[in-house]
Order: C-alpha cells, then sequence, then structure tokens
C-alpha cells in the first residue's frame, strides 16, 4: 500500500515537472551530443556555483576537471554501500525518499548533470558576505573533505548551508531566511486568523462537530491569533 502511494506521489511529481517545468524531483538524462556546459575554462577550483530552478536555487563547489560537489537528498546512501549504484544519477523515488528521512549525500557530478540544463552563476553569493571567501584551494578541499553520506534538512541543513560552509566558514542558507521571514509575515497577518476561523467553521459545517476536525482548527485559530 504505501509501495503504490509512493508511486502515485512520484508520478503526480513528474506530471507537474512536464506541466511547469519544475525540476525539483528530477534529473533528466542529457542526450548524447549535448555540448551545453561542455567547456569550462571560466571556472576555477572552489568557485561557488549556482543554478537558478523556478522556486529554488541549487547549489555547488567545483572542484576542477569538470567536476562539482553537491549536496543532493538520497536515500541511497543509508541503505547501500554500493559506491557505482550511489553513484548513479539520482532518481525521483531516491531523491523523495532521501528528503523524507531527511538523509543525503555529498556527491561529485560533472558541471553538466549539476547544471541540469540551467545557466550557471559563479560566485554571486560573494557580494551577500561582508567577510571574504576563504582561499579557492581551502574551499575545494573543505568540500573534498565532506563527500559522502550526511545528513539533511530542507530548511536547516540543505545544498546552500554546505556552500558557504565551504567558501566562507560558516553555514548560511538566504533561501531558509527568506522562507522564514515569509512565514512570520503570513503569521503576523491578522488575516490569517480570519482565512483560519472561515475554514475550521466551513469544516465544521461540511463535516459536522466532531472533536477530530473542530480541536485542530480551534487550536490553528488560537496560536495564530496569540502570534499575530
Amino acid at each position: 500500500m504505501k509501495s503504490s502511494l509512493l508511486d502515485l506521489l512520484v508520478l503526480l511529481l513528474d506530471k507537474i515537472s512536464l506541466v511547469t517545468n519544475f525540476k525539483l524531483f528530477s534529473m533528466p538524462e542529457r542526450a548524447q551530443g549535448d555540448s551545453h556546459f561542455q567547456d569550462t575554462p571560466f571556472l576555477k577550483r572552489g568557485d561557488l556555483l549556482e543554478v537558478h530552478r523556478t522556486l529554488f536555487v541549487h547549489f555547488g563547489i567545483y572542484l576542477g576537471n569538470n567536476k562539482v560537489a553537491h549536496l543532493m537528498p538520497d536515500i541511497l546512501t543509508a541503505i547501500s554501500d554500493d559506491k557505482c549504484l550511489i553513484g548513479k544519477v539520482v532518481t525521483n523515488k531516491r531523491l523523495i525518499l532521501g528528503v523524507l528521512a531527511k538523509v543525503a549525500s555529498i556527491r561529485v557530478d560533472t558541471v553538466q548533470d549539476f547544471a541540469y540544463g540551467g545557466d550557471i552563476m559563479v560566485n554571486h553569493m560573494d557580494k551577500s558576505f561582508k567577510t571574504k571567501p576563504l582561499s579557492s584551494e581551502e574551499v575545494a578541499e573543505r568540500a573534498e573533505k565532506l563527500l559522502g553520506s550526511t545528513s539533511y534538512s530542507l530548511l536547516w541543513d540543505n545544498c546552500e548551508h554546505f556552500v558557504t560552509y565551504c567558501r566562507y566558514g560558516f553555514p548560511v542558507s538566504f533561501q531558509t531566511d527568506k522562507f522564514c521571514e515569509t512565514v512570520k509575515r503570513i503569521i503576523r497577518d491578522q488575516r490569517s486568523v480570519l482565512v483560519s476561523a472561515a475554514s475550521g467553521l466551513v469544516l465544521t459545517l461540511c463535516l459536522g462537530l466532531d472533536p477530530s476536525t473542530t480541536l485542530p482548527c480551534l487550536f490553528i485559530t488560537f496560536t495564530l491569533w496569540m502570534a499575530s
């Protein structure tokens, strides 16, 4: 049953990806002869690479020789020691289960596989930090020392934390900060209380006065009211 639900979830995410070009849960195989980012003379060892997605930015550290170290959720690192299997392109199921299980891998892929066909920005984050980045060699060495399985959190331990630790000496995620700031604004907006109360009232009218629906609605509304 669980397997069927997971297959349905993966299929749904794939369909959404096709419609919106949202590649969070997919790593499409590159066609033979694709020369996008084949030549990388402008990249230097220790560079911080960014690839923009529809809803997020993916980060990596360039190691030289067309190789990039980056952190990706991957369930296989927790259940297998087969390096050949783990080294293959991460599938949808591996990634989704990795996110849910909070396990990941800091792995090395080619620049082409890292980019997923997107445009790469180099060291764009430098202007956001007051401190200067570490030396290029130290940045790359930090990334290489961390290669292998690791813990994962969508908000608190993701690919951005990995690269900022390597390049600047401490882990930071501006995407997480922006998300948390947005959530804080929503919570502090008293209109959220009205929406929650209205939703609770509609559920009560539709499903009846049942503790399993009424109590959570009251709790959420009360929490939003106290936090606003």
